[in-house]
C-alpha cells in the first residue's frame, strides 16, 4: 500500500496535500491474475487492487479514462481537480499473469548509464502502466567478476572479456567481447548498490524481476585455468565485421565446468541480492546452432544443452524459472523449427521455463512468416509471453501497425495453439519513443477483446492533451495511412546513415504524412499542454527530417552530374533545416545528446573515467562497430548539429573537390571528443514549430532536376585505384524484400570502372552473389548484377552491397549504383 501510494503521489503531487481524496484497499487475484477496481464517490477515489502494480494501474486507468492526464517517460500532463466527479465502480481483470518490459539491448540503447533517480522514475512509470515483470540485469558483471576471480582468472583476462557499459547487452548474449573499454571495481560497486535499490523497489510493488543467469560465455583466460576444456570452447560468429579478438568463447552446457560456473553465479547472486524466481539465460540469440540440424545426434545434443542450462539454475535455486528471449524463433527460421525447439526444451520441466515470443509484430507485419505460436505448436507446453519489438536501436522515427499493437494479442488469446500463454510484453530495443505504440499496447494487456482503433486514438488524445479537436483527428487519419499503418524494420532518415547512402524510410515520408503534421502543430487551444508541446517538437523534427532527406538525395544527384552549383544549393537548404531541427529538439525533455552524455559522465569519479564513459556513450549512438554503425539513428539535438550535419558537409565538399576526406578518422575523433557546440534553443516551442513547418517547403525544381532511379550509392576517384579493391554501399534492411539486382552507372571522368564479385551481405554473411565481370563506362558492358535473395533473408545488424572494383587505366571515375526492384 505504501509503495503504491508513493508512486501515485510522485505522479500527482497534489495528492500529498490531499491524501484523503485517495483510498487504497487490497483484493484477491482472480485465477492467478491481477485485478483492480476503481470508484469515485463523495469526493474520494477508492482503488482496490491485488498487488501494488494493480493498484497503480487502477489509479492510472481512472486518471486516463476521465481525461485527467497521461504520463510519458520524462514528461506528463496530470490535472487533478479540486473535487472528483462521481464515477461508478469499474472492475478490470488482466487476461495475463505477467506484463513484461524491456529487451536485452534496451540496456545498451537507452539504459546503460541510468542513475537511481532515473530508475525510480522508470519503476514508477512501469507500475502505472501495469508492468509486473521487468528485466533487471544491473550488476550482472559484478557478480560474474566475483566468479571469475574465484576461479583464478587474472584481472587482465577479465578486462579482455568485458566491453564498455553501453555494449554490455551483446557481451551478455555472447555476441562480442573486448570492445570499447573494460569495467572497474568502482563501476561494479556502483551497480551493486543500484541493483539493491532497483530490486527492493520492484518487489515492494509486487513485481517479478527477471534477473541474470550464466549463459555459457567465458573469458578466453578460461583456457589457461581449465586446459581440459580448451578444445570444447567455440567462437560463434555474430557479425563477421568483428574479428576473432572480439568474439566470445562459448562453453558448451554439456561440460561439467558449465555447471560449476552456473551454480557459482547463482550462489553469488543470491548471496548478494537474495532469492529470485525468474532468471534469463540467452545462449543462442542470433547465433548458429551448436550442432547441425540434420546431424543424427542433433536432438540428443540439443536436449542435453537445454537440460544443463536449466540445471545450472536449479542446483542453486530449485524454484528458479529459466527465461529465454525468442527473437531467433522468427528471425532464424532456417535453423529454428518445432523439432529443434522441442529438443532443446524436452528435459526442462514445463513449469520451469518461460519463453519470450519477442517479435509478434515482425511475424505479422514485416517478415510475414506466420505466428510463432503456430509454427512452434504452442511452444512445446512451456509458458510463454506474447511480445512486440516496436523499436530497433531506440530510433526516434515513427512507425508501427497500430492495429496490431492495440488488438493483435486477441488472436493469440483465441488461438488453438495458445498453449500456456502467461503474459504480454513490450520488448523494444529502446524506449522514450513512439509513445502511442507503448500506451495502446500496455492498455491492451488489461483486456481480452478488440476495441476499434478510432475510439482508442480518441481516448489517447483526450488523456494526453485534454481535448480531441478535428485537426488532431484529421492528423491521425494521415498518420494511420502512412507511418502508423505498417511496421518499418529500421525507420531512419537517409542523413543518419553513411554520407553516400540513399536508402532509408522514404516511402512513408510522403506529402500525406507531412500534411498531417502541419494540421497537428497548427491546432489551436492546446498550447498549454506539456505533452502537446512535446509532440509538436517530435512531429516537426520528422517534418524537417523528411525535407532534409529530400535535400540530401537532391545533393547526391547533383554530385552524380558534377553540378557544383546545384549541390551547394541543396546543401545550403540541408544546413538550414538541420540547424532548425536541432534548435527545436533542444526543448525536448529526452531527445538531446547533452542528456545522454550527462548520464554517462555521472558515473565517473575522475575526469579520465568520465571521458571514457562519454566516449562509450557517443560510440553506441554513432559508430558502434562494423557493420552496425549508425544503427541507433537517434533524432537528437547535438547529434544533428555536431555529427550528422558536419559529416555530410565534409563528404559533399570532398566529392566536389575530388579529394578524399578521411571520414572514418573524423568520426572516431568525434567519438573521442568531450565537447558540444553551443545550443540555440527556441523560446516559444509551438510558435517555432509552426513557423518551421511553414518554411520547410519542397526544394525548388531548379535543385531537384536530378537523375531518376533508386540510387543507393556512388563511387569517386577518392575510392578507386588501378588495383582490385573491395568497396561497399549500405542498404536499408527492408530493401532485401524488393531487390532483384543492382546496376553500375558511369557518370563522369576519364576511366571506366571494372567490376566483379558483387555480393549482398547481411549481418556480415553473404546472402546472394553475382560474380561475373562487368564494366561501367562508355560503353558499359554487363554492368547489371542480379540476385536470387532467399525469402527468409534478414539483416537486422547491417546490410550492404559489396563489390570488387578497379579503375580501367586510372582512378578518375565517377558513378552511381542503382537498385533494381521487383
Amino acid at each position: 500500500m505504501d509503495a503504491a501510494r508513493a508512486v501515485m503521489e510522485r505522479a500527482v503531487p497534489a495528492l500529498r496535500e490531499k491524501p484523503r481524496m485517495l483510498a487504497l484497499e487490497a483484493m484477491e487475484q482472480e485465477g492467478g491474475r491481477d485485478v483492480f477496481e476503481t470508484k469515485s464517490e463523495g469526493g474520494v477515489l477508492t482503488v482496490r487492487g491485488s498487488s501494488g502494480v494493480a493498484l497503480c494501474r487502477g489509479f492510472y486507468d481512472f486518471v486516463k479514462a476521465n481525461g485527467m492526464g497521461m504520463t510519458d517517460w520524462e514528461n506528463s500532463r496530470m490535472v487533478w481537480p479540486e473535487s472528483l466527479p462521481a464515477v461508478s465502480a469499474r472492475k478490470v481483470v488482466s487476461p495475463f499473469r505477467y506484463r513484461y518490459m524491456f529487451n536485452e539491448v534496451t540496456y545498451g540503447y537507452s539504459m546503460p548509464y541510468w542513475t537511481w533517480e532515473r530508475w525510480q522514475r522508470e519503476i514508477d512509470w512501469m507500475a502505472l502502466h501495469g508492468i509486473n515483470m521487468p528485466l533487471a540485469l544491473v550488476a550482472n558483471e559484478a557478480i560474474a567478476t566475483r566468479v571469475w576471480r574465484q576461479m583464478g582468472l587474472t584481472q587482465a583476462e577479465i578486462d579482455e572479456f568485458y566491453v564498455g557499459p553501453a555494449h554490455l547487452p551483446w557481451q551478455r548474449m555472447g555476441n562480442i567481447v573486448n570492445h570499447d573499454g573494460a569495467l572497474s571495481d568502482a563501476w561494479h560497486a556502483d551497480q551493486v548498490a543500484l541493483q539493491h535499490k532497483i530490486l527492493e523497489r520492484m518487489k515492494s510493488l509486487g513485481m517479478h524481476p527477471v534477473c541474470p543467469a550464466f549463459s555459457g560465455f567465458v573469458p578466453k583466460g578460461m583456457k589457461r585455468v581449465h586446459p581440459e576444456v580448451a578444445g570444447s570452447l567455440t567462437q560463434p560468429v555474430w557479425n563477421a565485421g568483428f574479428g576473432p579478438s572480439k568474439r566470445t568463447h562459448f562453453l558448451s552446457p554439456d561440460q561439467p565446468l558449465f555447471q560449476e560456473i552456473g551454480t557459482r553465479f547463482m550462489t553469488e547472486w543470491q548471496k548478494e541480492f537474495g532469492r529470485n524466481t525468474f532468471h534469463r539465460a540467452d545462449s543462442f540469440n542470433e547465433m548458429p546452432l551448436p550442432v547441425a540440424a540434420d546431424d543424427p545426434r542433433a536432438k540428443e545434443i540439443l536436449a542435453k544443452l537445454g537440460e544443463e542450462v536449466y540445471s545450472s539454475l536449479s542446483k542453486a535455486n530449485p524454484e528458479a524459472v529459466w527465461v529465454m528471449q525468442g527473437w531467433m524463433f522468427g528471425y532464424q527460421r532456417n535453423i529454428w523449427n518445432h523439432e529443434t525447439l522441442e529438443a532443446l526444451l524436452s528435459k526442462v520441466p514445463d513449469d520451469r521455463m518461460l519463453l519470450l515470443d519477442l517479435a509478434t509484430d515482425y511475424n505479422a507485419d514485416f517478415w510475414k512468416n506466420g505466428m510463432n505460436w503456430d509454427v512452434f505448436k504452442g511452444f512445446c507446453r512451456k509458458g510463454w509471453i506474447y511480445c512486440v519489438v516496436p523499436n530497433m536501436g531506440g530510433k526516434g522515427a515513427m512507425t508501427g501497425n497500430l492495429e496490431h499493437y492495440a488488438n493483435g494479442h486477441v488472436k493469440a488469446l483465441e488461438s488453438a495453439n495458445r498453449g500456456k500463454l502467461l503474459g504480454m510484453g513490450m520488448a523494444g530495443e529502446g524506449i522514450e519513443t513512439n509513445g502511442i505504440v507503448t500506451e495502446l499496447f500496455l492498455d491492451a494487456a488489461w483486456r481480452d477483446h478488440p476495441v476499434p482503433l478510432d475510439s482508442l486514438i480518441a481516448d489517447y488524445c483526450r488523456a494526453r492533451y485534454g481535448a480531441y479537436p478535428d485537426s488532431i483527428r484529421d492528423s491521425w487519419q494521415s498518420f494511420r495511412k502512412t507511418v502508423y499503418g505498417s511496421l518499418c524494420d529500421h525507420p531512419y532518415f537517409n542523413w543518419q546513415q553513411a554520407p553516400g547512402s540513399r536508402g532509408g524510410w522514404a516511402p512513408l515520408l510522403n506529402e500525406e504524412f507531412l500534411k498531417g503534421i502541419s494540421r497537428f502543430v497548427h491546432t489551436q487551444g492546446l498550447e498549454d499542454s506539456p505533452l502537446f508541446r512535446q509532440d509538436c517538437i517530435e512531429l516537426t523534427a520528422h517534418y524537417l527530417g523528411a525535407r532534409m532527406a529530400q535535400a540530401k538525395k537532391a545533393a547526391l544527384e547533383a554530385l552524380d552530374e558534377q553540378d557544383a552549383v546545384r549541390a551547394r544549393g541543396c546543401m545550403k537548404e540541408f544546413r538550414r533545416l538541420a540547424l532548425e531541427c536541432d534548435s527545436l529538439l533542444e526543448r525536448h525533455p529526452t531527445w538531446r545528446l547533452e542528456n545522454w552524455i550527462a548520464l554517462a559522465r555521472s558515473h565517473g569519479s575522475t575526469k579520465v573515467v568520465q571521458d571514457a564513459y562519454e566516449e562509450n556513450a557517443r560510440r553506441i549512438v554513432t559508430l558502434w562497430g562494423p557493420p552496425v554503425n549508425d544503427y541507433a539513428a537517434k533524432v537528437w539535438s547535438g547529434l544533428i548539429r555536431d555529427y550528422y550535419l558536419p559529416r555530410f558537409e565534409r563528404y559533399v565538399e570532398g566529392r566536389l573537390e575530388g579529394s578524399n576526406p578521411d571520414l572514418p578518422s573524423w568520426e572516431e575523433a568525434w567519438v573521442h571528443s568531450t565537447t558540444l557546440s553551443p545550443a540555440s534553443p527556441v523560446q516559444d516551442v509551438v510558435a517555432a514549430c509552426r513557423a518551421a513547418v511553414d518554411r520547410a517547403v519542397p526544394l525548388p525544381d531548379a535543385l531537384t532536376k536530378g537523375a531518376a532511379g533508386e540510387v543507393v550509392g556512388n563511387w569517386s576517384p577518392a575510392e578507386i585505384s588501378t588495383d582490385w579493391k573491395e568497396i561497399s554501399w549500405p542498404l536499408a534492411p527492408g530493401d532485401l524484400k524488393r531487390m532483384k539486382g543492382v546496376r553500375f552507372i558511369y557518370t563522369t571522368g576519364d576511366h571506366a570502372l571494372d567490376i566483379k564479385d558483387v555480393e549482398i551481405v547481411g549481418d556480415g554473411a553473404v546472402i546472394a552473389a553475382d560474380r561475373h565481370e562487368g564494366r561501367a563506362g562508355s560503353p558499359s558492358l554487363k554492368s547489371m548484377y542480379t540476385f536470387d535473395i532467399p525469402a527468409e533473408a534478414n539483416a537486422n545488424n547491417g546490410c550492404e552491397i559489396r563489390a570488387r572494383v578497379r579503375g580501367n587505366g586510372g582512378s578518375r571515375s565517377n558513378g552511381k549504383v542503382e537498385m533494381i526492384v521487383r
